[in-house]
């Protein structure tokens, strides 16, 4: 345990875990109940960035750096995919002018 750094011993791993996993519940609950689409959004970076919480607390705790390697990896990934889903939610607000997910069948060709 001594090689594990001062400012991570001060909260033990099940608090991050724990926290990490609040985390991804409020995401997964804000997914399936919201209906703007740039909630929903939002919400599903609350859940990848509580999965990065979990593997960076868990890496630091067992004084391996493949996980927190991992989330560097997993967050060049999400910038990406937050370019291309804010690209898509533009284009579909311009032709729709709203948010709400459930006109979005509206969309069929």
């Amino acid at each position: 345990m001594n090689h594990i750094p001062e400012i991570i011993r001060t909260i033990s791993l099940e608090q991050y875990l724990l926290l990490s996993a609040i985390l991804f519940f409020i995401g997964l609950l804000g997914v399936l109940v919201r209906k703007n689409i740039i909630i929903v959004f939002m919400c599903i970076e609350i859940m990848l960035n509580a999965v990065n919480l979990m593997m960076v607390a868990t890496s630091a705790y067992r004084g391996d750096s493949a996980g927190q390697i991992m989330v560097l990896f997993t967050m060049a990934v999400a910038a990406a995919e937050v370019s291309v889903g804010l690209a898509i939610i533009v284009m579909i607000y311009k032709n729709l002018k709203t948010t709400n997910i459930d006109l979005f069948s509206q969309m069929k060709g």
